[in-house]
């Protein structure tokens, strides 16, 4: 890991700190003292059962005598007095006994967790189905050998960086990149009541009577939840539901703000449908920040009851407590109609297709089971032709020009079948877009929502000129930290000394994420370009990127950023390291070998560039770019 001490300055490890005294976990089992009801509702939800022992007594499958083969590896369960365990034939013939270490989840699937090295937990790929009881893998219709980054041995299904912090309280990863070992902690395992809280020594010093440091709420904890924090308590939920990058090493304090803690991903194409719609496994509150029901003021409690992690009502009564001609006092602007009813839905009363969720929370299945629910909530477009809708989610056979006329025909007045972004970002994704003015003037509009115009600014980075930096540039003081952060990747084409001048402040953004996206632009700014104040106001933004790169060194495509990096800065021999190491964590990154294979020849000549081809076409003998290569070199 020498190249790193090439690019980054030594990190210092997140810790849990306020003004005057360190704040210490107590535990969810002291919280219940005195806080018996919401314990109560909480031990068996899905949060508290997020992560348990295999002494808590959760586990759900079949361990005595049990088996399962797929694709050329075969497992078989045994429970040897309760000492559970798996024994793994792989593909290669290779056969290990793993004792489960841990239980993931309890419905509609279970997962299991092996230690596979001192600390190492992996997520084993063969999961339990619920509901069937039966055994099934995740991932069917993928050919995952052993070597592969994809297998569950591999740095994309271990549990220390990619899951724990969210099926824990208190969660430090701890990764020692020079190792690659973890020493990760936790105060409790699953999500308990100070994940939500935060620390709660000062608390019960509170109960006692003793003053409370600076920087705490009321009653000791780092924020009082309740009336008037509305979205505050959206972002907190959103830390885990969410598909993001984190900037800390585990979880941050509750009441932080998101964007100081994470980087989160916009509507890309393989992540959501051009409209907006869900489609990879990307939780809820990319999703939910699109709707007007979030635009309205509308919070994760409304509908949710966060100590029993379940809804607060069934059916369309969830969405009648403020959808009905009552309405809800909370929400005056909302029009006051009957909404269940065949006069709205144009359905047969109590069927599939009378309940609210299924014409406006569109649901696919994730990891085999798991059925999820879109929170844009959204009127059902089918006359946009983007290829997934709620109306041919039923009705298949009969296709999106059928639906469209049926909704025309039910609602002829309707002002909102309007353009929507979705026709443009679809055109920008499947690179059919030639003038980039609609989407320019959906990140300059104001109406729509932030994530939208952050993704209109992310599809116009092809379209890079001086002339579009100038136009985005008022972007860069949007309210919306995550418009903000996506600026200034666009000022990359304007003059040098208005690049500066515009990206100057946000080095100081209050919102880290903010900070980091403008501090990478930076390195392609030469120091001669700024002053004296200006650098200095460069490298502390750089600094806190390099906080941010260094909490996630066991991530391949983290080396993949530091690979690109170093080339930016002329650094062939940090590059050449920082992309050995892409392939070390995950020899299948198609992407790092043919940058291995030119740095290899930069750096050491042609024998050391054959060497590391002959390597590279061992893990990837099909990949056309390393045969073109090779057919370069004469091999």
């Amino acid at each position: 890991m020498i190249y790193l001490r090439m690019l980054m300055l030594t990190a210092t490890l997140w810790a849990v700190a306020h003004e005057g005294r360190a704040q210490e976990y107590v535990g969810s089992e002291t919280c219940s003292d005195c806080h018996q009801e919401q314990t109560e509702s909480w031990q068996n939800s899905h949060h508290a059962l997020a992560w348990t022992d295999v002494a808590d007594g959760h586990v759900q499958a079949e361990f005595n005598g049990s088996s399962f083969s797929h694709d050329g590896m075969s497992v078989s369960f045994a429970d040897q007095n309760g000492i559970l365990s798996a024994t793994v034939t792989e593909k290669d013939g290779v056969t290990t006994d793993y004792p489960v270490h841990s239980v993931v989840g309890i419905a509609p699937l279970q997962q299991y967790l092996f230690e596979t090295e001192p600390g190492r937990l992996q997520s084993f790929d063969v999961v339990w189905d619920t509901e069937k009881d039966r055994w099934y893998h995740l991932y069917p219709e993928q050919d995952l050998p052993p070597n592969d980054g994809l297998h569950w041995t591999g740095p994309y299904k271990n549990w220390n960086a990619r899951c724990a912090e969210c099926h824990a309280t208190g969660y430090v990863k701890n990764y020692d990149a020079e190792a690659k070992a973890y020493a990760s902690t936790q105060a409790e395992i699953g999500v308990g009541c100070e994940a939500c809280h935060g620390p709660g020594s000062a608390h019960l010093e509170w109960t006692t009577g003793t003053a409370l440091d600076d920087g705490l709420g009321e009653v000791g904890f780092p924020i009082d939840w309740g009336r008037g924090q509305t979205e505050a308590e959206i972002q907190q939920c959103a830390g885990c539901h969410s598909r993001r990058e984190a900037l800390e090493d585990g979880n941050p304090i509750p009441g932080k703000p998101y964007h100081d803690a994470y980087n989160l991903a916009v509507l890309r194409p393989g992540l959501y449908h051009p409209d907006g719609q869900i489609l990879d496994e990307v939780y809820v509150y990319g999703s939910f920040l699109q709707s007007r029901m979030y635009a309205a003021g509308v919070g994760c409690m409304d509908c949710h009851d966060p100590h029993r992690a379940e809804l607060k009502a069934e059916g369309n009564g969830l969405c009648t407590q403020c959808h009905s001609p009552a309405g809800n006092p909370d929400f005056r602007t909302l029009r006051q109609a009957s909404y269940d009813t065949p006069t709205h839905h144009h359905h047969v009363e109590n069927s599939e297709g009378a309940q609210c969720k299924n014409c406006h929370m569109i649901e696919r299945t994730y990891m085999g089971v798991d059925g999820r629910r879109d929170h844009s909530f959204r009127i059902p477009r089918p006359d946009l032709g983007l290829g997934t809708d709620a109306c041919t989610d039923c009705h298949a056979e009969e296709g999106q020009p059928w639906a469209a006329r049926q909704i025309a025909g039910w609602y002829p007045d309707d002002t909102r079948r309007t353009a929507h972004y979705g026709t443009a970002f679809a055109a920008a994704s499947s690179g059919q877009l030639d003038d980039p003015e609609t989407l320019t003037a959906i990140a300059l509009d104001k109406a729509q929502p932030g994530i939208v115009r952050a993704t209109a600014l992310y599809l116009l980075q092809p379209f890079a000129t001086a002339d579009l930096a100038e136009r985005v540039a008022p972007l860069l003081s949007d309210p919306d930290p995550l418009v903000r952060a996506n600026g200034p990747v666009l000022q990359r084409q304007a003059p040098m000394p208005e690049r500066v001048a515009r990206l100057e402040p946000l080095l100081a953004d209050p919102i880290r994420n903010v900070r980091v996206s403008t501090a990478k632009e930076f390195l392609a700014i030469p120091a001669q370009a700024m002053t004296q104040e200006q650098r200095a106001s460069a490298q502390q933004g750089m600094a806190d990127w390099q906080r941010s790169i260094s909490h996630r060194l066991d991530f391949p495509e983290t080396h993949m950023v530091l690979g690109g990096w170093a080339l930016t800065l002329r650094n062939a021999e940090a590059a050449e390291g920082a992309f050995r190491e892409v392939v070390t964590l995950d020899p299948q990154r198609a992407e790092a070998w043919p940058m291995l294979v030119q740095l290899a020849h930069i750096n050491r000549g042609p024998e050391a560039a054959i060497a590391t081809l002959d390597e590279a076409l061992s893990v990837l003998p099909n990949d056309p770019n390393l045969r073109q290569m090779a057919r370069d070199l004469g091999r």
